[in-house]
């Protein structure tokens, strides 16, 4: 297992990460993302949100199919930097084409977000990112920061 029991403890008290993607000549892109976690596995999908353009052509779904290494970033700020945190997580992503594992990650996704609960969200028009991790870091200003 990447991701130590602390690890995803952290990983699961948390709503937001930010997905580091880079296309093929490295340019980077970073975007705040809803995650759903299983082991050392990460899910996000392309929902109903606004978005510029079409959901399947979006910056962060090219940059995975050029270059598949990704890094998540979830991390506490606070005014006191004695309470700084930050989970660092190296992966590599690639879209779910399996139905069963598309219908997991999705149970995972509504199961911590209820607005996906009524988001028709399908395989065919919604893609599913899975990110399985190979590298964790956990950081923390001080031990004992109370998230995580």
């Amino acid at each position: 297992m990447v991701v130590t029991a602390e690890a995803g403890a952290f990983a699961d008290a948390h709503r937001v990460a930010h997905l580091a993607t880079a296309d093929a000549r490295a340019t980077p892109h970073v975007v705040p993302l809803c995650y759903a976690r299983d082991g050392d596995r990460f899910y996000f999908v392309v929902d109903d949100k606004p978005k510029r353009g079409e959901r399947r052509n979006l910056k962060r779904l090219r940059n995975i199919a050029e270059n598949r290494r990704v890094a998540l970033v979830i991390d506490d700020y606070d005014e006191d930097w004695s309470r700084l945190a930050f989970l660092l997580i190296h992966g590599d992503a690639a879209l779910v084409d399996d139905r069963t594992e598309y219908a997991r990650g999705l149970t995972a996704l509504r199961a911590r977000y209820p607005q996906y609960r009524a988001m028709p969200l399908d395989q065919t028009t919604h893609p599913l990112v899975r990110i399985t991790a190979t590298r964790v870091r956990l950081w923390r200003a001080r031990q004992g920061n109370s998230r995580g």
